[in-house]
C-alpha cells in the first residue's frame, strides 16, 4: 500500500482557517474531482453521485445564499458569531456541492426491489465515499477543506441558482482553500477499543 496514501489520511483534517491564495491550478482541483467522481465505488455501478465546483463570485455567492437563509432562523442576537463562521467559508478558494440522484436511486429501487429499501443508504455511503477522496486527495496536494451541511434550508435557491435538475438531492458542502492555520491535536481512543483481528 502507498505511503503516501496513508500520510494523506493522517493528515486529512477539517481546517476552518482557508484563504483563497492556493499552490495549485484550476486543472489540478479538477483533475481531482474528475478522477474521484469516475472511480468512487457505487451501488450496482449506479454512479449516482453528482458535484458542482464553485469558483470566485460562484462560490461566494453560495455563501451569500447560506448567510441569508440562515438570517431567516437565527436569532439576531446571536447572528454576529453565525456570520463570522459563514464569511470564513466565503473567504475560501472555492466549493465543492455534493449531490445524490434521486432518479438513479429509484431506478435502482425500482430494478431490484429485494434491496429497495437499502439503496437510499447505499447511495449515502457512496456519497460518503466520494467527499472522503476528494477531500484526502486535496490534502495531498496542499489544500484544506471542511464539510459542511446547510441542506436542506438552501437546497431550493442552490437549484435556482445554479438551474441544477430537481433530482439532485444536496448532501453537503465543502469550502476549500489554502490553510492559515492548523487544527488543534487530536485525542485518539485506543485501537484495542476500535479494531478486533481474528485468525
Amino acid at each position: 500500500m502507498s505511503k503516501t496514501f496513508l500520510n494523506a489520511v493522517e493528515n486529512r483534517r477539517s481546517h476552518y482557517a482557508l484563504s483563497a491564495e492556493i499552490p495549485v491550478s484550476d486543472e489540478q482541483i479538477q483533475e481531482i474531482i474528475e478522477t474521484a467522481v469516475k472511480h468512487a465505488p457505487s451501488p450496482f455501478n449506479s454512479q449516482s453521485s453528482r458535484v458542482v465546483l464553485l469558483k470566485g463570485d460562484e462560490h461566494r455567492e453560495l455563501w451569500k445564499i447560506v448567510k441569508d437563509a440562515l438570517r431567516e432562523v437565527v436569532p439576531a442576537k446571536n447572528f454576529d458569531a453565525t456570520e463570522a463562521k459563514i464569511n470564513s467559508f466565503a473567504a475560501a478558494y472555492g466549493s465543492i456541492l455534493y449531490f445524490e440522484d434521486q432518479d438513479t436511486v429509484k431506478s435502482l429501487q425500482e430494478s431490484f426491489p429485494t434491496y429497495a429499501q437499502h439503496f437510499l443508504l447505499w447511495s449515502e455511503q457512496h456519497a460518503g465515499i466520494l467527499q472522503y477522496i476528494i477531500w484526502t486527495a486535496l490534502e495531498d496536494v496542499g489544500l484544506g477543506a471542511n464539510l459542511q451541511h446547510y441542506n436542506p434550508l438552501i437546497d431550493a435557491k442552490v437549484k435556482e441558482q445554479w438551474k441544477l435538475p430537481q433530482s439532485w438531492k444536496l448532501i453537503a458542502q465543502m469550502p476549500f482553500g489554502k490553510i492559515n492555520a492548523l487544527p488543534a491535536q487530536k485525542e485518539y481512543l485506543p485501537l484495542e477499543q476500535r479494531l478486533r483481528v481474528f485468525g
